[in-house]
């Protein structure tokens, strides 16, 4: 039993499957866990890239998240941030904002630290039987965006091809700003209305707990789309923006800017989950809300429904 993608989907979906008493082996592309709960470090501090926070719904996740406050990876940040729009900047309360001190990442690893993941590990090929790269498997599950599933999938699988042919990504980039003090208001982070170039900017030294002096920008879909070819080359925008949007005097001493093709799901329709006949599964928040609840209830789902699926088989 095959899971390609060890973000949080892939990996909620092998832990099931483990559960269940599955062989199961997690193939990842990248050197590192986590998906778009990516995490970077600078001189030897963390920084989100993807994901900026999570938020909490679902009973059984609220555990999860329970188990990863415990471990000291995971903590309360805050229910309010800040909106700036055409009408100025007024508060936005919510519900409350989950943080992690280490990194988004590190709660993905926690929950993967007992799975076999096998990284640097790049799949080229999904066919019917099903096969992976060759080999055959008892299921594949493809727990990625749906491009990216796309370009694995042989054609003649066909409900998992237009399963993945129904989802709607858009892009983004992260700009992380280190400047050589703080001096911004307190904000913690912000959503920006109608801006040409942000959507969000958080306090990553609020958020993290340290009080460095480290902003996090996501950048509009419209801009991101602009400098997908080259993402580097958007810095001094990046920063010229978020300066501008803080009315902050000093330059940034480190601009890095994180390229995400496909950043943003559109809400997915019915299921949290696609498990066809072919033995093809997909996972991920492209199958509800564009939530790391979302991705993670979709992988428990299918792991679950695919485990009593091959057990059934079994006899």
């Amino acid at each position: 039993m095959v899971v390609v993608g060890a973000g949080i989907a892939g990996v909620a979906c092998a832990t099931e499957l483990a559960r269940a008493g599955i062989p199961v082996e997690i193939r990842e592309r990248g050197r590192v866990p986590g998906g778009r709960m990516a995490s970077k470090r600078f001189d030897g501090r963390p920084a989100d890239l993807g994901a900026a926070y999570l938020t909490v719904s679902d009973p059984d996740f609220a555990e999860v998240v329970e188990g990863w406050r415990a471990a000291g990876l995971a903590r309360e940040w805050t229910d309010t941030l800040v909106s700036y729009g055409p009408d100025g900047r007024r508060e936005a309360s919510g519900p409350m904002r989950w943080a992690a001190p280490w990194g988004l990442r590190s709660l993905v690893e926690h929950l993967a630290r007992d799975l076999p993941v096998v990284l640097d590990r790049q799949v080229l090929t999904v066919e019917p039987g099903p096969r992976v790269d060759g080999r055959s498997c008892e299921a594949v599950v493809l727990a990625m965006p749906g491009p990216q599933a796309a370009l694995l999938l042989d054609p003649a699988l066909t409900a998992a091809t237009r399963a993945v042919q129904r989802q709607h990504w858009s892009p983004a980039l992260t700009g992380v700003l280190r400047f050589p003090a703080r001096r911004w208001p307190d904000f913690r982070g912000a959503f920006v209305n109608g801006h040409p170039v942000l959507s969000l900017v958080c306090d990553d030294g609020d958020r993290r707990g340290d009080n460095a002096p480290v902003l996090v920008a996501h950048t509009t879909p419209e801009f991101a789309a602009r400098h997908l070819p080259q993402p580097t080359a958007a810095g001094p925008a990046v920063e010229e923006a978020v300066r501008d949007l803080l009315g902050l005097p000093e330059p940034a001493e480190l601009v890095h800017v994180h390229r995400w093709t496909y950043a943003k799901p559109a809400p997915g329709g019915d299921g949290t989950y696609h498990l066809d006949d072919d033995g093809i599964g997909l996972a991920g928040d492209a199958f509800g809300k564009p939530r790391v609840q979302s991705a993670w209830r979709s992988g428990r789902d299918l792991g679950r429904a695919l485990g009593e699926r091959l057990i059934a088989v079994r006899g």
